[in-house]
């Protein structure tokens, strides 16, 4: 089966949440369906399409920014009332627009995920960052403190499994299964996860199949039955495209069997079918400009045509409909169409010119209003999404900057040293502007200039560890009069270390210890000040344990503290050392008196270089390749011919353009190698008490020759 979608855009409201847009049932079978959306502002909106234009059903007054909007009924009825939860109320609506419930919750913050299901009354599951509450009637039943930041949540359907099983989508990549205020069990999944849904929108036969999406757009199935959880399948992300917002199952090809519908936040919408039962397959997707909050299946434009309807960040509702936009058939059919797609046409040719209009006159009342001497400026606000966080794959940090209007210009400024990479997506003209790093510790100022229509802007940098401070971005958008947003992102000193499950014990460790008057809390937050993915809230319990893996290297740290004692082990040298420079800083800031020890082991720093070696030989050889290319042109341009060279030559002309595109995509990647075997050599004589510092240009003159043996045997001198 072919699909063949086209696109409609039906409305815009405000800026719009995750999660925020359903269909409400419909009356009859593949009969319109309405649409109803909750944005930013605080208004619900519910709208029917007649003829193509929407018509509106309700619309609620403004308020707090809606963070969820869910449908519920009782068992085996329609599931049209209506449930938005708004800073830590949560409000019922009749399909009507009239308001049933409202409910403040004891909640100190903002709800952040809800989900509610009708068991013996209206359930509700309800989470602000690290806290889960379940209301049965607005009674309190039941509580649990997560030990991370919870992004999702859903419960299984009580009538399949006949216990109340909520599921709760975890920042450290975790799913936690909960029964009552206890935690049951916890799966581990391969990224943290941003979504949760019922597979099929039941569960499966059995009601105990999850779908996840991904931060790092990664999809899988897990199957919970009661403490234990299977994994059933997982998609990679292979096409690196953006992280999971929304997901839905819908019979989109009219097969019998329904698809999975996938909106992520770089705009791409998905589809994936089950050809062969077991792993989904991708059969369709489209690219939209901005990041898709919401998606869904349903029958909207016209009765009888299924589609798949999104509603974007900046608050578009878009489908893509099975309705076939040229008719084939007699000219009488194509005289109809061209008569409505004019009328059409020409509605919205007046709306335009009536908006000019309306423009223009507003344009003049500021301007006049603006010259009196009693005129107030006025700052226009505007809605920024933004995302920074840590690509295992190349071990660089993605900033995503999204706002609710064209983008001007963005400059970035960053008070460490940062290596900025290319974006293939990325069509912005960047310029650099020079700076100097001695008195204002300025070591990057550069300016984005957007094109026009661009929303979306998505930058990468690489940090080095060791080095931190604050990178800032001041967004630009195209408003009048012009302001600008700044942003700010903490660059940590181990800012390349990325949150495991486990780590390999057999590797040769270093130790450090630490011990004082210092409270659980105190050196937690000097690990959340070190380390990046760790919840800022202290987790519960006596002693706390995480693991980290160095994305650009792979060496691994395990942190193990309490109150009064911590201990830091890892593979790699210039970690402790880090750890250990970063640590008495922060004590004597708070003037607490630490006593230090350490335990090197000599096995561990061989080990490290054996790591870093091939990645250094494949960095060389590629240097060594584009240096030639240039060269080996030359000699093709004056000869003609190149057949008298040798293979691994030709080679390098027929592979020129992927090798100068991979170099240019890591700039200065093996600099930052050279800096980390150089530190490593510092690092290791620091421990023993001695300066090796003017040792330095006799490594990097060995670092050149590249040989293994040879390193080795320096670094063992």
């Amino acid at each position: 089966l072919e699909l063949s979608l086209s696109r409609v855009d039906y409305l815009q409201v405000g800026v719009t949440a995750q999660k925020t847009m359903r269909l409400l049932p419909s009356s009859g079978k593949r009969a319109t369906q309405k649409v109803v959306v909750g944005d930013q502002d605080g208004v619900v909106t519910c709208f029917g399409i007649k003829k193509g234009e929407a018509v509106p059903v309700f619309k609620t007054l403004p308020g707090q920014k809606i963070e969820r909007l869910e449908l519920g009924g009782a068992l085996n009825t329609p599931q049209e009332k209506i449930f938005v939860a708004t800073g830590s109320e949560v409000r019922g609506f009749t399909k009507r627009g009239k308001q049933f419930l409202s409910f403040e919750t004891n909640l100190t913050e903002s709800i952040k995920a809800m989900y509610v299901w009708y068991i013996s009354g209206a359930d509700l599951f309800l989470c602000a960052s690290y806290i889960y509450n379940h209301y049965c009637d607005c009674k309190d039943q039941h509580y649990y403190l997560s030990g991370d930041k919870i992004n999702d949540v859903l419960c299984l359907p009580v009538e399949k499994v006949n216990c109340i099983t909520p599921v709760l989508a975890c920042q450290d990549r975790v799913l936690r299964v909960l029964q009552g205020s206890d935690l049951l069990s916890e799966v581990q999944v391969p990224g943290p996860p941003t979504v949760l849904a019922l597979n099929n929108g039941n569960g499966g036969d059995s009601g105990e199949e999850v779908v996840y999406g991904t931060l790092d757009g990664k999809l899988g199935l897990i199957q919970i039955a009661g403490a234990e959880a299977v994994p059933k399948w997982e998609v990679e992300n292979e096409k690196k495209r953006g992280g999971v917002l929304c997901i839905d199952s819908f019979d989109i090809l009219g097969d019998g069997v329904k698809e999975l519908l996938i909106g992520r936040d770089d705009g791409m919408m998905e589809i994936y079918n089950f050809e062969s039962a077991d792993d989904p397959v991708l059969r369709y997707d489209y690219a939209l400009s901005e990041s898709i909050a919401s998606i869904q299946g349903g029958c909207v434009g016209k009765d009888g045509y299924d589609e798949i309807l999104a509603s974007t960040y900046s608050g578009w509702l878009t489908g893509l409909t099975t309705e076939p936009v040229h008719k084939e058939g007699g000219s009488g059919e194509e005289l109809k169409l061209s008569q409505e797609m004019q009328s059409k046409i020409s509605s919205l040719r007046n709306e335009l010119e009536h908006l000019q209009i309306k423009v223009l006159q507003e344009r003049e009342k500021h301007q006049q209003s603006s010259q009196s001497s009693t005129a107030v400026s006025s700052v226009p606000t505007f809605s920024v999404n933004d995302k920074f966080t840590l690509n295992k794959d190349d071990a660089s940090y993605s900033l995503i900057l999204e706002v609710q209007t064209s983008i001007d210009n963005v400059l970035l400024q960053s008070d460490v040293p940062v290596d900025l990479l290319d974006v293939d997506k990325n069509s912005a003209v960047v310029s650099f502007s020079s700076c100097d790093s001695e008195p204002n510790s300025n070591f990057l100022l550069v300016t984005y200039r957007c094109q026009a229509n661009t929303m979306r802007l998505e930058l990468k940098v690489r940090s080095i560890e060791g080095q931190y401070g604050t990178l800032q971005a001041y967004v630009t958008p195209r408003i009048q009069p012009k302001t600008c947003q700044v942003r700010q992102y903490q660059i940590k000193p181990l800012s390349l270390h990325q949150r495991t499950h486990s780590i390999d014990h057999d590797r040769p460790m270093n130790t450090l210890m630490l011990k004082g008057q210092f409270s659980l809390s105190e050196i937690h937050s000097w690990v959340v000040f070190c380390l990046p993915e760790v919840p800022e809230k202290t987790p519960a319990g006596d002693s706390i344990t995480f693991y980290f893996q160095n994305t650009f290297l792979g060496t691994q740290l395990e942190s193990t503290y309490r109150k009064g004692e911590g201990c830091f082990k890892s593979d790699n040298i210039s970690t402790i050392s880090i750890l250990k420079d970063v640590l008495s800083k922060e004590a004597t800031k708070r003037k607490i008196n630490l006593s230090i020890s350490y335990d090197i082991n000599e096995e561990s720093v061989r080990h490290t270089l054996k790591l870093i070696h091939p990645k250094l030989e494949y960095q060389q050889l590629l240097a060594k390749k584009v240096h030639l290319i240039d060269a080996l042109r030359e000699l093709q341009v004056h000869e003609g011919n190149v057949d008298f060279l040798l293979p691994k030559y030709r080679s390098i002309l027929e592979e020129a353009d992927e090798l100068l595109e991979e170099y240019k995509k890591q700039p200065a990647h093996l600099e930052r190698l050279y800096g980390m075997i150089t530190d490593l050599f510092i690092d290791k004589f620091k421990f023993k008490g001695t300066n090796v510092k003017t040792k330095v240009p006799l490594l990097l003159e060995i670092l050149d020759g590249c040989d293994q043996d040879g390193l080795i045997a320096f670094f063992e001198a």
